[in-house]
């Protein structure tokens, strides 16, 4: 193999779970791809059924081929000629007809399997914690719910149908080749372990390489995700690393590659055996029987018979020699769903789950946060290592991030979170959000533990504004109906006009039908944050949660996000993450976070009266607002 020093070289380049490649696949493995298969037990019974019959029909022809020549040409009986080959056309048709029956089911099975695990996965993915994306790689991710869930379908259709149809062929011709000559049937038959040892020693790699490739695969999803969306793409372009991302590139598709080679060797291999064994065994029937016609112990048809009935033998033996390796193929795939199905949620709902009551207008709602410690969560908890792809060192988790933090934000107040950056700031409204759950203390939201209620009421009673507004790659009336489905373009005009971004809107030539691209990278900063507050408004949250909302914006920008956001704030509950302390001089409330803790509390004349950390970042921040106006 070209280009490195062996496959060894290539596979260290390979970074993969050792734990799901080592694993082998076991009975309970086995038991949940038959539960998974529950819900079309009827459609899987038909199948089952026609294959069956499909199968059965593989003697007919041969014994018709016995009566054709026997009874027919040799006897020169022109009607017996006329009768078999009838029944011959007519085997034929029944075998198409059942062929696309068999494919039909087929079908419905294996796109219902595909629709079902997906389903399930998705589901079970978007209900994990936060800690589990920011650790976990997309393109790995997205491997699993298309290539792997397609992967493990096939052992539903082709894998079934092989096993199934090849057995009754087995047992069907096998029986129908002892009747017509136990002698010739016997001498074939023993060639035939051989197949079943090169089968053996097959599946036995393959597997392995399979896992390999799947990981590789991956890899390169990953990869490829990463680099191809506008983040990515800006990145490479400004850092101009295009030479060392093509080294990188290649080496992961050699990996990939030489895998590829090595799994087409071995395949390679197994058909060889596949072909040199039928063809010892179909030269020794025509020895062996034409020296029993020539001696006069077989009639000439039963020989064709018996050599048409041998060609109709191999196929299925050789699909049953494979079998192990398609099964084996096909149950990694489900091992894999599985790994992701199998990992608990970080963040679960409990059984007993309250919903939060329902507040009308723009009412706040009463937070609290009462001794709250918190560390973040290892990563053997939160994902799996096979979707990290890089090894990370951290996998025991860090120390604790907050200490004791204990505040209220009364209806309607505004509080503010100002501190050096790493202080907890942006942690604290991770977990008002319930993103994480806390080690300690509690986090009250209108007098009940966020632990207590139902995921999706806690997420309609919190919004968000971060920094970075994320846009899908959808209409600008897609994006806004994410917060309410079911609101009308009258009310969705009233939210772009409170957030200050009506007028270019309706500038646009597409209007609310407008593409905003990638991540909303076609539209400018402060208009993304504008739109995410449009969406905030249509959302009516009693509490609403601002990190850096203006941080990156320019002076134009920021100023009409800000008058966006006073109409946002009015009347709510409010947590603000402020660099800026200009922008939170009106708050009910500040919070000085350092190192985690709290460390002072008050309006902002009574910090500054104070002389301590608050007044000091104040000082800082004017310095650097006068001195280059000083310059």
């Amino acid at each position: 193999m070209s280009g490195m020093s062996g496959m060894g070289a290539s596979w260290r380049h390979l970074r993969t779970d050792r734990s799901a490649v080592s694993t082998k696949v076991d009975r309970a493995v086995v038991r949940r791809v038959l539960g998974a298969a529950r819900p079309h037990r009827r459609v899987l019974g038909w199948f089952g059924g026609v294959t069956v019959l499909d199968a059965l029909l593989v003697v007919v022809t041969p014994l018709l081929v016995q009566r054709l020549v026997d009874d027919g040409i040799v006897a020169r009986d022109l009607r017996v000629v006329a009768v078999v080959a009838g029944l011959m056309a007519l085997t034929a048709v029944v075998d198409a007809v059942l062929g696309v029956l068999g494919g039909w089911l087929s079908a419905r099975l294996g796109e219902g399997l595909i629709y079902d695990l997906r389903r399930q996965v998705f589901a079970h993915v978007q209900r994990q914690g936060l800690a589990f994306f920011t650790r976990t790689q997309t393109g790995a991710l997205v491997s699993r719910l298309n290539n792997d869930v397609v992967g493990a379908q096939k052992a539903f259709t082709s894998v079934l149908s092989s096993a199934v149809s090849n057995t009754v062929a087995v047992v069907v011709v096998g029986i129908t080749m002892v009747a017509l000559s136990w002698q010739v049937t016997l001498l074939c038959l023993l060639m035939f372990p051989l197949l079943f040892g090169v089968s053996r020693w097959v599946g036995a790699r393959l597997a392995g390489l399979t896992r390999r490739q799947m990981d590789g695969n991956a890899d390169l999803g990953n990869m490829m995700t990463e680099r191809f969306n506008v983040g990515g793409a800006m990145l490479l372009k400004l850092f101009g690393r295009r030479p060392e991302e093509d080294a990188l590139f290649a080496r992961k598709a050699e990996v990939v590659r030489d895998l590829g080679v090595r799994i087409a060797l071995l395949t390679r291999l197994f058909a060889a055996a596949m072909m040199l064994v039928p063809a010892m065994a179909t030269a020794l029937v025509y020895g062996v029987g034409g020296y029993l016609v020539v001696q006069g112990e077989l009639t000439l048809g039963t020989l064709l018979a018996l050599a048409t009935l041998l060609l109709r033998l191999l196929g299925p033996l050789q699909g049953l020699s494979n079998v192990r390796v398609d099964v084996m193929t096909a149950l990694v795939s489900f091992e894999r769903v599985f790994e992701v199905l199998d990992l608990p949620a970080s963040v679960p709902e409990r059984a007993d789950a309250v919903p939060l009551p329902r507040r009308e207008g723009t009412g706040g709602v009463r937070l609290e946060l009462d001794h709250v410690s918190f560390a973040y969560p290892n990563a053997a908890g939160t994902t799996l290592a096979s979707l990290e792809t890089v090894s990370s060192p951290d996998r025991n988790g860090g120390g604790p991030v907050l200490h004791d933090v204990t505040f209220v934000a009364e209806p309607g107040q505004k509080v503010a979170l100002v501190g050096p950056s790493g202080a907890g700031k942006t942690t604290i409204t991770h977990l008002v959000a319930r993103l994480y759950d806390v080690d300690a203390g509690t986090v009250r939201l209108a007098g009940h533990d966020v632990r207590s209620v139902t995921l999706d009421s806690l997420e309609d009673a919190v919004g968000y504004v971060t920094q970075d507004a994320h846009l899908f790659h959808d209409t600008i009336g897609a994006n806004l109906r994410y917060a309410r489905p079911s609101a009308t373009d009258p009310e969705i005009w009233e939210a772009l006009e409170a957030a200050r971004v009506g007028d270019l809107v309706r500038s646009l030539p597409s209007g609310l039908d407008t593409v905003v691209g990638d991540r909303g990278y076609r539209l400018s900063g402060g208009e993304r944050q504008r739109l995410a507050i449009a969406r905030l408004l249509l959302k009516a949250p009693p509490l609403v949660v601002l990190d850096e909302a203006t941080a990156h914006l320019d002076g134009g920008s920021e100023q009409a996000v800000q008058e966006a956001l006073a109409t946002a704030l009015e009347g709510r509950t409010s947590l603000v993450i402020a660099h800026r302390l200009s922008t939170v001089r009106d708050a009910d409330q500040i919070l000085v976070v350092d190192g985690g803790r709290i460390v002072e509390s008050g309006t902002h004349t009574e910090l500054l009266l104070r002389d301590g950390l608050y007044a000091r970042l104040h000082a800082t921040q004017l310095v650097d607002d006068v001195t280059p106006t000083v310059a």
